[in-house]
């Protein structure tokens, strides 16, 4: 994603320097590979140290984090050889499609050619690379409409996904002219660290003192008022109802991992059984949606609708209980929520050929006795959608708190495709 779209999608703040939780341990966990010859014996080493808690994982590294290692050889083994090469490697890569590099950093270790004297035996190569913070954008020829420049995207990699992310560790000992290079390699995971906004000052305080939140009436910095939407249908097979129904979600609409977005939902009418039928939390249904593009239209922002290249999926659920905020008023009903951003989620980003990105989905409510007008047109699954961000952490000093009442029994997730009554093409592969 360029800096130009991290900015205006709300998808956090980068700070001067690295999160204070995310400061190098002390004690980094190493990492040790190795290439054998024809007959078994290893001649070819590869160290490398990383955040990851367990030398069997994956090395991890974050934005910022400086690649350092060591690479060893047995040159009496590797008859012919000119030289030693380390680099990082990524590249995207969609499922029948030949991978798209984006990024190539490599250091010279050692150059027969430079060296002042022929080396033999075991050598070792110290090597420390920094990864930068962005990179060209590997199609930048084929559309003057493309960004130029996109910060790294994460390490992405899911069993069945359409699309991977990879980043790769490579040791490379080449050879002379017409013998093949010799290479060792290793896949890391690169995670990018985005920090949230800070909320108003009102729920700052809400969260310290453990008060209920003001809401956006008294608190307007604190909410973005979605456009109000129409609810239509018919109440017990007698008569039809309209009702509006307006949704308030917390700003900054970026929220961190493992913390819950506030919502507000409040539906207004004349028919006061019809707003007692649907004004339950039951009846209420708003899902965290997954939206992952493949393909060519990946970096446009309007591109979320149905195609064999659009994966949907939902991601989190929304439960709400009756707001005790303000005095009771006739016509009207307020509802209180949350939804739980799930530690396990991944950073959305913004790349050419593939892009993940997140959005809050308010699918049309369903109560007993009560049937839903019936939509027309391709993109009517939802009342309303609205784009949201997921980050690393929350702001410096900043707790969200859960305002579920006690004993709350959190709903279960449903599958966003039977929800609103279609099948999506992508998932059928």
């Amino acid at each position: 994603m360029s800096t130009k779209e991290r900015e205006s999608s709300g998808s956090g703040q980068r700070d001067a320097g690295p999160p204070s939780y995310v400061a190098r341990p002390p004690d980094l966990t190493e990492h040790r590979y190795q290439l054998e010859d024809s007959k078994g014996r290893p001649w070819l080493w590869l160290t490398v140290k990383s955040r990851s808690r367990e030398a069997r994982q994956l090395p991890l590294f974050f934005d910022r984090d400086t690649i350092t290692g060591t690479v060893e050889a047995d040159l009496d083994k590797a008859e012919g050889s000119k030289g030693v090469l380390i680099s990082v490697v990524a590249a995207v890569t969609a499922v029948g499609q030949e991978e798209i590099r984006f990024l190539d950093v490599s250091a010279e270790l050692w150059n027969a050619k430079s060296a002042p004297s022929k080396l033999t035996g075991k050598q070792t190569w110290p090597f420390s690379i920094t990864l930068p913070a962005e990179c060209v954008n590997p199609e930048r020829g084929k559309s003057k409409q493309l960004q130029e420049v996109y910060s790294l995207p994460p390490t992405f990699s899911e069993r069945a996904s359409p699309a991977y992310i990879d980043y790769k560790l490579v040791a490379t000992v080449r050879k002379g002219s017409f013998r093949v290079n010799q290479t060792l390699a290793t896949s890391i995971v690169y995670l990018p660290m985005v920090r949230a906004e800070s909320p108003s000052p009102l729920r700052q305080l809400a969260y310290r003192e453990g008060s209920g939140l003001v809401g956006p009436d008294g608190d307007p910095d604190g909410w973005k008022v979605l456009t109000p939407v129409t609810v239509m249908g018919t109440i017990f097979g007698a008569r039809q109802v309209e009702l509006q129904c307006t949704v308030a979600v917390a700003k900054p609409l970026i929220y961190a991992l493992g913390s819950p977005i506030p919502i507000i939902v409040t539906l207004r009418g004349s028919d006061e059984q019809a707003l007692d039928v649907l004004a339950t939390p039951s009846s209420v249904r708003m899902h965290l949606l997954r939206v992952r593009l493949v393909g060519s239209h990946a970096v446009q922002e309007e591109s979320t609708g149905r195609s064999n290249n659009v994966f949907r999926e939902i991601v989190g659920t929304a439960f709400f209980w009756p707001s005790d905020e303000g005095a009771p008023q006739p016509g009207v009903r307020v509802l209180q929520g949350e939804l739980e951003v799930k530690k396990s989620l991944k950073l959305g980003f913004v790349f050419p050929r593939f892009s993940l990105r997140y959005m809050l989905a308010l699918l049309p409510f369903r109560a007993p006795g009560f049937a839903p007008a019936v939509s027309a047109g391709p993109d009517s699954d939802a009342l309303l959608t609205e784009r949201v961000s997921i980050a690393s952490v929350n702001a410096p000093g900043v707790v969200p708190r859960s305002y579920a009442p006690p004993g709350y029994v959190f709903p279960e997730e449903g599958d966003y495709n039977t929800a609103v009554g279609y099948l999506e093409n992508g998932n059928q592969r």
